[in-house]
């Protein structure tokens, strides 16, 4: 079989109920990246990406914030993970949500921190059917996006998924376990299960023909790569020694992130007590998220999709750390009462955060795109948490990172310090105008940051 006939216009191997995208390969470059217009692209005409990954509770500022303004700044105590990458993000301060603080609605900082992070709206006080809050920056993106990639986005949590009844101070679940919203009463569910979205990525056909293929697949303890061979040995033969070499180390790829997922199958269990959650999550809370990182580098890599959020625990999260050493809850520790052991435990989970930041934002690095820059370069990444001070639950200085360079739009590599409170819509807005949407408001914005 020639390669014009495995190789279809984005990219795919294919089987039973199965479509493995492809990396950017040198070989088919002029069918692999480029699509008409100016959205969702870089200058060099490659993908251009939009991420967004929230953490809950706030952090310990004293070992966050920086030391220093501009390029010559230190990290925080917190951010050594991240030490290595500093050419690659850029830390800010001075971001504020005013949507997410109290005001006649009274308490509910949780689910409001939520609600808002991505939307810079205020969510209605409710915990029946009435919800409303506002369409958030990634669905934005995604519509702006949809024709270009097989999913318009990926919504993915560590998290079960909750879409009703009452969880913050008669503020709905639905809220406070969903940062992606379709429409001002449409959360978009994330999902949690790495198998599922591995099946999302890689399935084809409709929900049943991906089911069936599941199914065979899990049924006859094979691979998703074994349904795909013959198309991946036919194309082998019609690629450069580079290609091919590219291809191989992709394949080996999937397969490893897959043997890892029937790994959590075998030995997982849910992650949250207290909250439904789909069978089959690892039991080490770091390695579920690694997990959900990979899923997202491969999404991004096969030009999947273009636009990604990650709810890395939904704010309010009692979870405990036990594998650093915090027992106590995550929750209870962040109304520290300025306690000195309180602190430090804030501190570690911080850092334990950072961690899996820092592996997502090497994996983007060490990936290559169709114009032989990174993912990273390539990539526009907001990773932060609705509230700065766990303890005030305050809404301003939010703790803030800009990973990637935007595809060269962005200048990483320096802590930016707004000298002001600045709604984080300004960002969203910047990014939504980077990405080919040209709009002049979002959310509270007041104008599209400059300083990016």
């Amino acid at each position: 079989m020639g390669s014009s006939k495995v190789l279809n216009r984005r990219g795919f191997l294919r089987g039973l109920g199965t479509a493995v995208g492809l990396p950017a390969l040198e070989s088919f470059s002029p069918l692999m990246g480029a699509t008409t217009g100016s959205v969702a692209q870089t200058a060099s005409g490659s993908p251009l990406r939009m991420a967004y990954l929230t953490v809950p509770n706030g952090v310990n500022l004293e070992h966050w914030r920086p030391q220093g303004s501009g390029p010559d700044y230190q990290l925080g105590k917190s951010m050594a993970p991240l030490e290595g990458l500093k050419d690659d993000f850029q830390v800010f301060s001075g971001f504020a949500h005013r949507h997410a603080f109290a005001g006649k609605d009274g308490a509910g900082d949780h689910a409001r921190s939520n609600a808002t992070f991505l939307t810079g709206a205020r969510a209605k006080k409710t915990s029946g059917s009435d919800i409303r809050v506002g369409v958030s920056v990634d669905q934005i993106a995604a519509r702006a996006a949809q024709e270009h990639t097989r999913l318009s986005s990926l919504e993915l949590t560590c998290d079960g998924v909750r879409k009703s009844g009452n969880c913050d101070s008669g503020y709905s679940c639905a809220y406070q376990f969903n940062i992606s919203w379709r429409s001002e009463n449409q959360p978009m569910t994330p999902e949690s299960n790495p198998r599922l979205v591995f099946e999302r990525l890689f399935g084809a056909g409709t929900g049943k023909d991906r089911e069936k293929g599941m199914r065979s697949r899990l049924a006859s303890q094979q691979s998703i790569l074994d349904f795909i061979a013959d198309d991946a040995k036919a194309m082998h033969k019609n690629l450069g020694k580079n290609d091919q070499q590219k291809l191989n180390e992709y394949l080996t790829g999937v397969r490893e992130i897959e043997r890892r997922i029937e790994k959590a199958e075998s030995f997982g269990t849910p992650v949250d007590p207290g909250v439904s959650a789909p069978s089959g999550q690892p039991k080490d809370y770091g390695e579920h998220m690694r997990l959900m990182m990979d899923m997202m580098v491969l999404g991004f890599q096969t030009d999947s999709t273009r636009v990604t959020s990650f709810l890395m625990a939904h704010d309010g999260s009692n979870r405990d750390f036990r594998n650093i050493g915090v027992s106590d809850g995550h929750h209870n520790v962040s109304h520290h009462k300025k306690k000195k052991e309180n602190l430090e435990k804030i501190q570690k989970i911080d850092e334990f955060y950072l961690t899996q930041l820092a592996y997502f934002f090497q994996k983007m690095k060490e990936t290559k795109d169709a114009d032989g820059k990174s993912l990273l370069h390539n990539s526009m990444i907001v990773y932060g948490s609705g509230i700065s001070d766990g303890n005030r639950h305050n809404h301003d200085d939010l703790p803030i990172i800009v990973g990637g360079h935007g595809g060269g739009a962005f200048t990483p590599g320096r802590h930016v310090d707004l000298g002001r409170e600045v709604p984080l819509s300004n960002l969203y807005l910047r990014m939504l105008n980077e990405f080919g949407v040209d709009d002049k408001r979002f959310g509270d914005s007041t104008e599209a940051l400059q300083k990016v």
